[in-house]
């Protein structure tokens, strides 16, 4: 069998898998998010953090529980790895540095886990469980609930209340996150990945020889860091590690995993507003998207030119041979159309086009299908937009599920559309312009414009894989990439709440004859277009500076 009718076999299986999820898992999250019953576990918390779950919260109310959860979140894994000398579980690593550790706090709160350190060389067990671990519930839970909100802006009507903070944060995390949790690290184990707590030990090689290695609970971490497109890794090599990912099954698994709550919160999205096909639309939307770049992918990592990318029947540099092209294609896509971070392969060792598809993967917002709860919101935004281009195009006032697209909700998606990029553009700019952070590349040329772009498209994406190449552990990049994390989670964040508040106000439009019908595959079309049109417009002059002139020199 030729590994390019192997690669088809597996995406093939792919998508049969999440075809099968997709209604049962879609559906219960749909009850989870509209039911009325607390379980006791979630009283017990109620009662712990002082949260009544029975109050509805307006969209200022709603954004204060964001932001204080998770300000009180970056605080917490920030004093935690100060202190990791002095705690239990730290297997003898000193405490982080004051501005790593604001990076990797505000990484993993904002959903991004980029890692500027070595985890098997920095981290102990009581940061990896007790802190990391912890925010990779708690930070999807959060993306979980703003998306719920803005689906109940659009189905409710003469109210500004959007559901409880609190609520929904308990339940996507005890209802949803922690149950999927336990059932794919058993698989994870099954295929080998570690879980326990050793200390340092010798661990023999293939080569011969011997090397120290630390154990670790890696299953239980790994499989909430796919499920909850987090990424990171507990090893440096990530999921490129054999303990974190050892067989081509294991691979397969957890790209099943990343894109499973994505591609069925669209089923969520259509049960909640009461009509099944708008869910259909979004769903093929970003289905049609996901099959595009990976169908690009593969095609430019197997037509790589050149004697050596021949013999080894592609461009395998920087891929593990026990995943092949084929296998870390499909990661790479999946991590990068979503925000997860995790990589089982070394994207700086792609063609120039393949690394290009990666970031214009981020570039388009990460909704195809996006992270946990931020794709779908994303691509609601993105559906308002394109509602609103359609109205000026035969004069009508645009309408989306009933709702009228006025100067207010335009405003808002505008504002949502342009933070990434104006983070993304002015901070490549500062650091191509300064000689420190421009002296961290290790290639010269448009390579190593790409490795910058590609780390802040990275962080303000909230993705956090990273190009590698780029020595990011210095006080600069910590520093900005830091705060471009934590600004591109929280202020799109602000705009989508505003939003959902400003449907939720207003009074259902009925349907007539000029209504732009958002369930048919025009529509699709149409929103598939909007999406690539303005990526287009907003990245294309500095992708021409970086992958698209490294892949036509090539």
């Amino acid at each position: 069998m030729s590994s390019q009718t192997a690669g088809l076999l597996q995406l093939l299986a792919l998508i049969g898998a999440l075809a099968l999820a997709y209604r049962p898992l879609g559906d219960y999250m749909a009850r989870v998010y509209s039911s009325q019953k607390h379980y006791a576990p979630e009283r017990w918390i109620y009662r712990a953090i002082g949260a009544d779950p029975a109050v509805e919260m307006r969209w200022p109310a709603y954004l204060r529980g964001v932001l204080a959860f998770s300000a009180v979140g970056v605080l917490f894994l920030y004093g935690l790895q100060r202190l990791q000398g002095s705690l239990p579980g730290s297997l003898g690593f000193v405490s982080i540095d004051p501005d790593q550790a604001f990076n990797t706090a505000a990484s993993f709160v904002a959903n991004t886990n980029w890692q500027s350190y070595y985890g098997e060389q920095a981290m102990g067990h009581l940061v990896q469980t007790g802190g990391l671990a912890v925010q990779n519930f708690v930070s999807a839970a959060v993306g979980m609930a703003v998306a719920v909100a803005l689906v109940r802006g659009f189905a409710r009507s003469r109210t500004g209340e959007l559901g409880n903070f609190w609520s929904d944060l308990v339940r996507g995390t005890v209802r949803v996150l922690l149950p999927l949790s336990v059932v794919g690290a058993l698989v994870l184990v099954a295929c080998g990945v570690i879980q326990n707590f050793a200390g340092i030990h010798e661990v023999g090689q293939f080569g011969g020889g011997t090397r120290q290695w630390n154990g670790g609970a890696v299953a239980s971490q790994e499989v909430i860091k796919e499920l909850g497109t987090n990424g990171g890794g507990y090893f440096n090599a990530n999921s490129a590690h054999p303990f974190e990912n050892p067989t081509p099954f294991s691979n397969l698994f957890e790209v099943f995993l990343i894109l499973l709550i994505p591609f069925s919160l669209t089923r969520t999205f259509g049960r909640m507003v009461g009509n099944l096909r708008q869910g259909y639309a979004i769903l093929a939307t970003m289905g049609v998207i996901w099959v595009a770049f990976t169908g690009l992918m593969l095609w430019t990592e197997f037509a790589g030119r050149g004697p050596a990318l021949e013999v080894a029947g592609g461009a395998m540099e920087g891929k593990e041979t026990r995943f092949g092209i084929a296998g870390s294609s499909l990661f790479a896509v999946a991590t990068t159309l979503t925000s997860t971070g995790a990589v089982n392969s070394f994207h700086s060792s792609y063609t120039g086009f393949g690394g290009g598809i990666t970031l214009l993967g981020m570039q388009l917002g990460e909704i195809a299908p996006g992270g946990v709860g931020s794709g779908l919101y994303g691509m609601l935004v993105m559906a308002v937009i394109a509602v609103f281009i359609a109205g000026l195009m035969v004069g009508r006032t645009p309408e989306y599920l009933g709702k009228k697209i006025g100067t207010r909700e335009i405003k808002l998606a505008a504002c949502y559309l342009l933070v990434t990029p104006a983070l993304v553009l002015c901070f490549t700019a500062a650091a191509m312009a300064l000689p420190t952070p421009a002296g961290s590349m290790t290639n010269s040329g448009a390579h190593g414009f790409s490795e910058i772009l590609y780390a802040y498209t990275s962080g303000a994406n909230n993705n956090g894989s990273a190009f590698a190449g780029l020595n990011a552990d210095t006080q600069w990049f910590n520093s900005t990439i830091g705060i471009a994390m934590l600004l591109g989670r929280f202020l799109p964040m602000v705009f989508v709440l505003a939003l959902a508040g400003s449907l939720a106000r207003q009074k259902p439009v009925p349907e007539t004859a000029g209504t732009l019908r958002t369930d048919k595959p025009l529509y699709a079309g149409l929103l598939v277009g909007t999406i690539v049109i303005i990526t287009g417009l907003t990245y294309f002059p500095a992708l021409a500076l970086g992958p698209l002139a490294e892949g036509l020199a090539a």
